[in-house]
């Protein structure tokens, strides 16, 4: 089988809620839903180069922080989009229908943003390697709980 090197760039990996190692393997096991349980399942490994989806105990704590500067540069543009199309103003609540717009966009896409804020959190803490199949994954085990360490 001929090796392959992947053509993806840091975004459209990062988006795609990619390995940021390898930038092929899927990070989450089930496509976007509205359950939140399988939404939100990742896989333990990457299928496809190894790389450990959580580095240590309560690794994606900080995603909480990078969701809320994604919904509030959406509402931004958002707000910039309404503003230039249909305008702003308080005396015919045209910024009272943008707000609630907004809301119901951001809750729609909230599924989405989750797993953008986590891929986005582990693209900044594991590199890429463009030659991954020559090196193993780094050992974390040491960080990990004991259950994740037996199964690595």
């Amino acid at each position: 089988m001929a090796e392959t090197k992947t053509n993806r760039g840091y975004l459209s990996a990062t988006i795609g809620c990619r390995c940021p190692r390898c930038r092929e393997g899927k990070l989450f096991q089930y496509p976007v839903s509205a359950n939140l349980k399988k939404n939100m399942t990742m896989h333990k490994n990457c299928p496809v180069c190894g790389q450990p989806t959580e580095i240590e105990v309560g690794f994606y704590y900080g995603t909480s922080y990078v969701s809320y500067a994604i919904t509030v540069a959406m509402s931004v543009a958002s707000l910039a989009v309404w503003a230039f199309t249909i305008g702003l103003s308080i005396d015919d609540n045209r910024f009272f229908y943008w707000m609630g717009t907004n809301a119901v966009l951001l809750l729609l896409l909230q599924p989405w943003l989750m797993r953008l804020s986590r891929s986005f959190w582990i693209s900044w803490f594991v590199k890429f390697d463009r030659d991954w199949r020559q090196h193993q994954p780094e050992d974390v085990s040491e960080r990990m709980n004991a259950d994740q360490a037996n199964n690595w």
